[in-house]
């Protein structure tokens, strides 16, 4: 068993990416979850060998997760050259804002007519977990929670199609932040959320997508060509992984 990894599995933090299930799911839900929370840089090449250590899986199992990764649109696939993270051009930047605006007021307005007391209270405790996050200076975890906040709304609109386009839509746009937000990176998500969520309960279309759109606003307005804050060395992005590991021991088989 792995004496390393198996504690995630059985203990996953709160708000944390889904760590259960085969090896590949497991690699892929630790990438996307630091792609999500910026952690590693966009044009980051992910060596399969240093996966492979990290991870302690063979590379036919990192291959599966970064094909995963790739389908969504946030890892580069080049024959003979190897995976990267996905370094989206201005030009792209644009097109999946644009079509992230598209989406998000779909998914608001499937939202008001479908959302259920039970998702409404689920999306107020992430906005909460949101707050603390940033509060306590965890600037990824609150960044990731945000993320997955836009993920826990598209599955209240109840649209399979949807849910699965947003869920690339929002690590793309995790990555483009990560690339080209500029200022001091303060954010008031958590604000804009909660406005959102009261008009979506008191089941206010028109109310709910504007404040979408305002939101989107926002994010959009912070953005230039010049900033990168996340990293390109995979063992540093992975490191609360490998702190476990002995010595003279190889890394711990998933």
């Amino acid at each position: 068993m792995n004496d390393q990894l198996q504690p995630l599995k059985k203990q996953p933090r709160a708000g944390k990416a889904g760590r259960s299930g085969t090896q590949d799911d497991i690699v892929y839900a630790h990438i996307f979850e630091a792609i999500l929370e910026q952690r590693l840089a966009p044009g980051t090449k992910l060596s399969e060998e240093a996966l492979g250590e990290i991870f302690g899986v063979s590379r036919t199992i990192i291959r599966r997760a970064l094909s995963r990764l790739a389908h969504e649109g946030v890892v580069l696939l080049r024959p003979n050259r190897g995976a990267v993270v996905a370094s989206p051009s201005v030009e792209e930047a644009r097109q999946v804002f644009l079509a992230r605006r598209l989406v998000e007021r779909a998914i608001t307005e499937l939202a008001v007519q479908h959302a259920t007391a039970e998702q409404i209270a689920e999306l107020r405790q992430m906005v909460n977990d949101e707050r603390d996050s940033f509060s306590r200076g965890d600037r990824g975890a609150g960044i990731r929670l945000s993320g997955e906040f836009h993920l826990k709304l598209a599955e209240a609109a109840k649209n399979a199609p949807l849910i699965s386009f947003q869920r690339s839509l929002v690590s793309q746009t995790s990555l483009i932040i990560a690339q080209y937000e500029s200022g001091n990176r303060s954010h008031c998500s958590y604000d804009e959320h909660t406005q959102l969520i009261d008009a979506i309960e008191k089941r206010d279309g028109e109310l709910a997508v504007n404040l979408m759109m305002h939101h989107m606003d926002h994010i959009d307005s912070k953005l230039n060509l010049d900033e990168e804050s996340a990293s390109d060395d995979l063992h540093a992005v992975f490191s609360h992984l490998l702190q476990t590991k002995k010595p003279g021991r190889p890394a711990a088989k998933l």
